[in-house]
C-alpha cells in the first residue's frame, strides 16, 4: 500500500501536546501535485474530516494497551479504544470546522495536528455519514477530553 501526503498543516502549535487546542487555527495547503480544483465546491461545507498522519509520533513507541495519557486512575484499554497518536499505522482523524477557502489552501479550526503534519486525505462532513443512535463512551474518556479543545 502506498498513500502519499496531499496537503501540509501549518499553525502555531510546533509540539505534542495533549489539550488547549480550541484556539488553533490551521492552514492546510495543498502539496504542489494536487490542483487547487481538488477544493472546488468545499466551502460549502462547514465540517471537514482531516486524516492525517502521527509524523511525530514515531513506529518505536507503537503500544496496544495502556492507561489513557498513563493516567492510572483511568483503566486500562486498547489502543482501539482510544485516540492516542502511538497507532499501528500512525493515522490521526478529526473533525474540523472549514474557516474559508482561498485557491489551494483552506482555514480550519479543531484540527489537533501539529505544524508540518502531512494530510492523507480530506472528506466533507455530511449528516447521513453521522452516527444515527446515541454516542456513548466513558466517564474516563469525557474526564480525558475536559480542556483538549479550551
Amino acid at each position: 500500500m502506498v498513500i502519499q501526503p496531499i496537503a501540509i498543516v501549518k499553525n502555531n502549535r510546533h509540539q505534542v501536546t495533549d489539550d488547549f487546542w480550541g484556539d488553533v487555527e490551521s492552514e492546510i495547503e495543498l502539496l504542489p501535485h494536487i490542483p487547487a480544483e481538488a477544493f472546488n465546491g468545499i466551502e460549502a461545507f462547514s465540517h471537514l474530516e482531516i486524516i492525517f498522519h502521527f509524523n511525530k509520533a514515531g513506529q518505536s513507541k507503537i503500544i496496544y494497551s495502556g492507561h489513557p495519557r498513563e493516567n492510572k486512575d483511568w483503566p486500562i484499554v486498547g489502543i482501539f479504544a482510544q485516540r492516542k497518536k502511538n497507532r499501528p499505522n500512525s493515522i490521526g482523524l478529526t473533525t474540523a470546522e472549514l474557516l474559508r477557502r482561498d485557491g489551494n489552501k483552506i482555514w480550519v479550526k479543531n484540527l489537533d495536528a501539529i505544524d508540518g503534519t502531512p494530510v492523507l486525505d480530506i472528506k466533507p462532513v455530511m449528516k447521513e455519514f453521522l452516527p444515527k443512535t446515541e454516542i456513548r463512551q466513558p466517564v474516563w474518556s469525557i474526564e480525558l477530553m475536559k480542556n483538549y479543545w479550551h
